[in-house]
Parts: C-alpha cells; structure tokens; sequence
C-alpha cells in the first residue's frame, strides 16, 4: 500500500492546496467541470441501483467509484478545496491570501454546477426518452428525492434549516477525510481503499454533499418534482454549501494541520534522556 504517515502527508495538504490557489483560471474551470459531472453520474448510478435492487446498501457500496474516478484524474471539487486551499494561507505560503482562496472557491463551484447541470439534462433526456414520455422509475425517484429534501426541510422551519446544515458538516467531514486520506498512500490500489470508506459512511447515512445536490435537485425539478429553484437554493443548496465548509476546513484540514503539522513539543521535552547503555565487552 506504500503508507505514507500523517507527518508527510500534512505537508502534501498544503502544497496542494497552495497548487490549487495559483492554478489558472482554465485549468480550474475545466478540472471542476468535469468533477462535477463525474460525480453526477455516479449519483445517477447509485439511485439506479437503489431503485433497481430495492438495497441501498448496495447503492452505497458502489457510488464511490465516482469518487475514485475524479481524484485520480485530477478533478475538483469545492468540498476538497473547501479543506485544502485555507491551509496554504494559514501555512503563509508565500503569495497565498484569503483573495486567492475566494476566487478559487468561486471557480470550482460555477464548475462543478455547470458539470452537474450537463448530466442532470442529459439523464433527464434518457428517464424521459427525450421528455416525450413520463419519467421512468429511477426519474420518479429523483424528483421524490427532491422534494424531501427541500420542502421537507422547509416544513421544519429552523429545526429544519439546522438539521440540513449538520448532515452537511457531517457529510464533509466524511469527503475531506476521503480526500486526506488518499495522500496516506503512493499506490493506486492503496489511495482506492483509503478514499472508498468514508465516502460510503457519508453516501449511507444520507449526509448532504453540495455537488450531489447540484445533480439531484436540478434534475428533480426536469422529471417533475414538486419543488422550485427558490426551494432549492434556499432550504438546500446555500446550507449545505456553509456546512460542507464548516465540516472539511474545521473536522479535517485544522485538526491535522493543528496536530501534524503544526506539532506541539512533547510533554517530556525539557528533561535530559537517560543515557543510552552500552553492552559490557
């Protein structure tokens, strides 16, 4: 698996997240583009599955190969660099400042939704065959989706509201744990089995992801579901996006950078070693 430990790869958090600060403008549209829409068919992949199996679990299990498929071609997503871009400011890298970090959110966000919005209309073309007929089950089912999580969470009210912003903090928590740990290894096979399992616990416990939503909500709206753009913005997409910055930069990217880079000297630092004995000839 080729491990790398917590101490290097602390390191390789910051440095890429400085990467992506000065990255050009094409290059980060493009690469978040393209992250978007690969996580948008892995969406459409997974509530095929559910709906075609009646097993979520199994949907679950299988929705992290878009995952895998977009960090190893290099793709972004904001919830990444939600973690990692801050740190190269924190890290004071040289010509990082929170300017960069705004502009390189701002790209990777218009892309990723322009990316999902490209697969929310051509997934909605095939439920519907070219929307000349009902929505097939799979379609059915991502307008219902739609619906709860949106009006539902409006029919709460505040409680709702709070409820939508923890599943996103959680849900990043879960990403950018992902994201970090595929740094654990210089392997293939190794960044795989590092990444699969935090995004299955997120994808299972129904956490809110803002670049799923930007798939799910969009193409809920084409297949009939009884929601609007306002409902989508307001009671979802907005609250997730704040909780998915909450939950990467504070639970993942400040607490390793807090304890593995920025490491406190240990409590027995002040008092002189014993001397090391020597074996008598």
């Amino acid at each position: 698996m080729s491990y790398v430990p917590p101490q290097e790869f602390a390191g390789k958090m910051i440095d890429a997240g400085e990467a992506k600060i000065f990255m050009a403008t094409k290059d980060t549209l493009i690469r978040a583009y393209m992250a978007g829409a690969i996580l948008a068919l892995a969406a459409a992949f997974a509530v095929t599955i559910a709906v075609n199996t009646g097993n979520f679990l199994v949907a679950s299990v299988l929705f992290p190969v878009g995952f895998c498929m977009l960090y190893l071609l290099g793709f972004d997503l904001l919830t990444g660099v939600f973690t990692l871009a801050p740190l190269a400011v924190i890290a004071k890298r040289p010509g990082c400042t929170w300017g960069g970090v705004l502009r390189n959110w701002g790209l990777v966000f218009c892309g990723n939704f322009a990316g999902a919005l490209t697969v929310a209309v051509f997934m909605a073309i095939i439920f519907t065959m070219g929307f000349s007929q009902e929505p097939n089950d799979v379609g059915q089912r991502i307008g219902k989706i739609g619906e709860a999580r949106t009006l539902g969470y409006a029919a709460a009210g505040w409680a709702g509201l709070l409820t939508v912003f923890i599943r996103a903090v959680m849900c990043n928590w879960m990403v950018s744990t992902g994201v970090v740990a595929a740094m654990m290894s210089s392997s293939v096979s190794g960044k795989i089995m590092a990444m699969w399992m935090p995004i299955l616990v997120f994808f299972y416990l129904g956490f809110e992801h803002s670049i799923v939503n930007m798939f799910l909500f969009p193409s809920g709206i084409m297949l009939g579901g009884q929601f609007t753009w306002f409902d989508y913005f307001a009671y979802n997409e907005i609250p997730v996006v704040v909780g998915n910055l909450v939950g990467g930069l504070t639970f993942v990217g400040g607490m390793i950078y807090a304890t593995h880079y920025k490491t406190s000297p240990a409590r027995n630092s002040g008092y002189e070693k014993a001397p090391v004995a020597t074996p008598a000839e």
